[in-house]
């Protein structure tokens, strides 16, 4: 679908094999830095948040929540709090440990890296630009045994949605598809799913726990993650390596948009 002439030309990707994944300047480059840009734009704007009045904290109320968030309203524990940042701070370079120590994936672990961080950028915008337009009030707010300073600062108002779950979905979930695409006979593929899903789920718990978000947070979070995760690289895949069904893929030339194709 693209041209040898879109595709980067690195040392590395120079091969006469096929590459499992297409990659084309003038597309990814550019979205992956727009993304990436606007993100880090962002987190200046979320994490420099106004305080919330005492009146407004003071005056919250549990049942004020809806049914199925308010079980984590006033929740607050900082060992599951470092907890959660253990699995965020051990997922994020995971892809980029598998990649240079597996034999297959090693090989393209330019191409690899630069479509993670295009999955990356993509969960990144999508995080951050809900938390911009949300104030949704953290759940440890509710805890009317934290000093006062705690719940009314900034930062407080960036519950919706969870960011160390969605980028812990993407991490793994990229990890396991991509694995998957690189050994598609290997019964260890289904252990990288698990292993992502494991992740994810555990990450938003211990995230709820901490009394950072509620559930609907970790669920919206897990779901953006894990599409971002999976998707970017099933996106990108070369038809030669495809399997049979609808495929998505960007198209960038004399007209940008998507291309979808159906293989009987």
């Amino acid at each position: 679908m693209f041209s040898q002439a879109d595709t980067v030309s690195t040392k590395v990707w120079d091969r006469d094999r096929p590459q499992v994944y297409n990659y084309n300047n003038k597309f990814d480059i550019p979205l992956t830095s727009i993304t990436a840009g606007i993100t880090i734009f962002n987190f200046t704007q979320i994490y420099t948040k106004k305080a919330t009045s005492q009146e407004t904290i003071l005056a919250l109320d549990p049942e004020d929540v809806n049914r199925f968030d308010r079980r984590a309203a006033g929740n607050y524990n900082e060992k599951a709090k470092t907890t959660s940042d253990f699995f965020f701070n051990a997922s994020i370079p995971l892809p980029l440990i598998v990649f240079a120590f597996d034999d297959a994936m090693r090989e393209d672990y330019l191409r690899l890296t630069l479509l993670y961080l295009e999955a990356m950028s993509i969960t990144g915008i999508t995080y951050s630009t809900s938390q911009q337009l949300n104030d949704r009030l953290r759940p440890f707010t509710y805890n009317e045994n934290l000093p006062i300073e705690e719940r009314t600062k900034g930062g407080a108002r960036n519950s919706f949605f969870s960011g160390h779950t969605s980028l812990v979905a993407t991490s793994t979930f990229f990890l396991a598809s991509t694995y998957d695409d690189y050994h598609p006979g290997s019964k260890n593929r289904w252990l990288f799913y698990a292993g992502a899903a494991t992740a994810t789920v555990l990450t938003g718990h211990f995230r709820m726990r901490a009394g950072q978000h509620f559930p609907t947070d970790v669920i919206v979070g897990g779901l953006v993650g894990t599409a971002s995760g999976f998707l970017i690289p099933k996106l990108h895949k070369n038809k030669d390596f495809r399997e049979k069904g609808l495929t998505v893929l960007p198209v960038s030339g004399d007209y940008h948009g998507l291309r979808l194709t159906y293989q009987f």
